[in-house]
């Protein structure tokens, strides 16, 4: 059977999806990819629907051996080097790679999150309807745990031999972007002066940032009935605020309930813009209405469906100005997702 091996990789590497549903009034959280968008691009170079498992990269990439037959694959997200047997290979374009090829992802030069996308995806079994790893609860992936060197990888194998390899414009990663919330469900638990810092100040990810949540710091949030409440539900963009008044935004990987009060929810859309910001960058926030983060949802959702037709057969020598014009290059385009 056709399969990817793991040659060598960063410490942090899993197959992740559009996430696990249907599970959280038991404990556990969706998971699923950091940038949705970044995997739906990198699905859709391949053939595969847009939330078909992938390989996800944290800052570090890999090296990957082929083994049997020849598959497609495509790379999107963070930029990245990508070569095949040593030779580069253009960027946000798909390339067939044979038996016996080595495949490697270089480190992202900006961002975080890259994702590597194989034509039929990957033949592993799903924990709870999903192959998202979830580390600390040591399900999905491989055996409940990241990539490591000499894992195999199986495929399966569906894309026509004598399909068109396909190119998109990069996914731009926004690094200036305010990251846009909705206030609540707990904002009457913050002073007017608490609200009104949040929403006027800037943040910085700190080194804590992680899958499950990316710890901000930066000028204090003030509560008004101290920072204590019944535990209650958390969604993915869930910003808390413990007592240290410093926001944090529950990612993928959270928890299901807490403590905390929530002052704010990261729209859906903007996820992926937070998730690619590093230790270090800045974070601003931007406050919108409910109506406002529901049209971006939709206006998500259409991009992701037109993400196909969006796609261009590669052209191998020189690109026309018309050629160009019809890729996405801008990227910004395309910043869609259905949650």
């Amino acid at each position: 059977m056709t399969a990817l091996r793991v040659v060598v990789t960063g410490p942090m590497t899993s197959l992740q999806d559009a996430g696990r549903t249907g599970f959280q009034r038991y404990g556990v959280s969706p998971s699923g990819a950091m940038d949705r968008l970044a995997l739906a691009a990198a699905n859709t170079l391949v053939g595969n629907g847009p939330g078909a498992a992938g390989i996800e990269f944290m800052l570090l990439g890999g090296t990957f051996a082929v083994e049997d037959g020849e598959v497609a694959i495509a790379v999107m997200g963070a930029p990245c080097a990508v070569s095949v047997d040593g030779q580069a290979i253009a960027p946000a374009a798909s390339v067939r790679v044979r038996a016996g090829q080595t495949i490697t992802v270089g480190a992202a030069r900006e961002g975080v999150y890259a994702y590597l996308a194989v034509a039929g995806g990957f033949a592993v079994a799903p924990d709870l309807g999903s192959l998202s790893l979830h580390r600390r609860a040591g399900i999905g992936g491989l055996d409940g745990r990241p990539l490591a060197a000499g894992d195999r990888l199986p495929l399966n194998l569906d894309r026509p031999a004598d399909s068109s390899d396909l190119a998109l414009g990069p996914v731009a990663l926004e690094p200036d972007a305010p990251v846009r919330v909705v206030l609540g469900p707990q904002d009457d638990l913050f002073t007017p002066d608490g609200l009104a810092t949040f929403a006027s100040s800037t943040y910085a990810v700190t080194q804590e940032a992680d899958r499950m949540g990316y710890r901000l710091a930066g000028p204090k949030v003030a509560h008004a009935q101290g920072y204590n409440i019944v535990s209650d539900g958390i969604v993915s963009g869930s910003v808390q605020v413990p007592g240290s008044g410093e926001p944090i935004v529950m990612m993928a990987d959270r928890q299901t309930t807490g403590g905390y009060p929530k002052i704010a929810t990261v729209v859906s859309a903007d996820l992926r813009v937070l998730a690619q910001r590093r230790p270090g960058q800045t974070v601003r926030f931007a406050v919108i209405g409910m109506g406002e983060a529901q049209d971006l949802a939709r206006e998500r959702a259409r991009a992701i469906a037109n993400l196909t037709t969006a796609a261009r057969p590669v052209r191998r020598g020189a690109f026309t100005s018309e050629d160009l014009l019809a890729l996405n290059l801008a990227g910004a385009a395309v910043d869609a997702w259905a949650d």
